[in-house]
């Protein structure tokens, strides 16, 4: 067997192993679960989505047919000019960015000021998305470096696929002694051996506090799982992230559903939400867990967000779509949804961009 051959047969393992788990619903979890713990905790010790979620409905076949296409005939799309900023530009928008503003790193990592904080968001910015070097590859590079990443207070990771909880980033990330991690249920081990002292691990709709900085770990509509064996095991999750008055929600990975509302209505309204935009297609595949760029404004308006940055594309290519139509069906829908498509972001990668209520007025004068 020819090198050639056998990394495309582990890139296609790699590649079930990533998206083997949409296939599997969390079936008859009501009977499932783990007699006194929360209705996502289940009897196996894995996790399911909350209730009023989209049924998982994807067959093996459409699995196949995916993975084979992905394989063969998905290629990289050409990057519009000036999409990535230079590192100079990013640098120097870095060095004026007011408080509170978000930073685009790439995909669904931010650097996000609130409060005299700095938040970093789940932190993909190397190469694959994928074990042992394979996976997809970004064909954008990310707007810093992992060894140059400014250091951060706290480090919020939304699951542990590979396009999210990156082990190159964590392993090259300078500043471990010192930044706060929050993870889901299960993944604090990754950080601990890697050398991190401060990790928690937070379930749905607990919070951590200091400093007036709060953070709530809150429902997503997802899934887990980095390899054979370990699907469902660790949790996924969103985040309230709160300083005074002002509240972002990031969103990590999910599809839409009834738990918005609830999050809505016990923390909203939150003055900018982060939310997936990309990765959406096939629908039969990722309806369970990805939102198209209109159930993206759904799940805005359900969290009660005043304005919506759409992240989760133009970086790499996990699914077939172009990458580049996201932003504007993401801004119409905006619009027809009666949110209004100058509140929905698009950004530029390496982008700052301030959301308090004195800048917005700026911005829009």
């Amino acid at each position: 067997m020819t090198g050639k051959v056998a990394r495309g047969r582990m890139a296609f393992l790699a590649a079930v192993v990533l998206v083997c788990g949409a296939t599997v619903a969390c079936v008859g979890a009501q009977e499932m679960t783990k007699a006194g713990s929360p209705k996502h905790h289940l009897a196996d010790g894995g996790y399911c989505n909350p209730p009023g979620s989209p049924p998982r409905e994807s067959t093996f076949g459409d699995m196949v047919s995916f993975l084979f296409n992905q394989m063969f005939f998905v290629t990289a799309p050409e990057v519009p000019e000036g999409f990535a900023l230079g590192p100079d530009e990013v640098a120097s928008q870095l060095a004026a960015a007011g408080n509170p503003s978000v930073t685009w790193l790439g995909h669904a990592a931010f650097i996000i000021r609130i409060g005299g904080k700095v938040i970093l968001t789940d932190p993909y910015l190397g190469e694959n998305a994928g074990p042992l070097g394979l996976g997809p590859k970004r064909f954008v590079a990310p707007a810093i470096p992992a060894e140059s990443l400014p250091p951060a207070d706290v480090m919020l990771i939304s699951h542990n696929h590979y396009d999210h909880l990156d082990a190159a980033t964590i392993d090259a990330y300078p500043h471990k002694a010192v930044t706060q991690v929050i993870v889901p249920l299960g993944l604090g081990p990754f950080f601990t051996e890697r050398g991190y002292t401060k990790v928690l691990e937070r379930d749905w709709w607990q919070d951590w506090s200091s400093d007036g900085l709060e953070i709530t770990t809150l429902p997503a509509v997802h899934f887990s799982g980095r390899g054979l064996g370990d699907r469902n095991k660790t949790l996924w999750a969103s985040f309230a992230i709160a300083a005074g008055s002002e509240k972002v929600w990031f969103s990590g990975d999910t599809a839409r559903g009834e738990v918005f509302a609830e999050i809505g209505e016990r923390f909203g309204p939150f003055d900018l939400a982060l939310i997936g935009i990309g990765a959406y297609e096939p629908r039969i595949i990722m309806k369970s867990s990805h939102a198209t760029p209109e159930e993206a404004v759904e799940i805005a308006r359900a969290v009660r967000a005043s304005k919506a940055v759409g992240m989760h594309w133009g970086t790499v290519m996990l699914t077939p779509e172009d990458p580049f139509e996201a932003p504007d069906r993401f801004r119409r829908a905006a619009d027809e949804q009666g949110y209004g498509a100058e509140n929905a972001w698009i950004l530029n990668i390496g982008e700052t961009r301030s959301f308090g209520a004195s800048d917005l007025q700026a911005q829009t004068e």
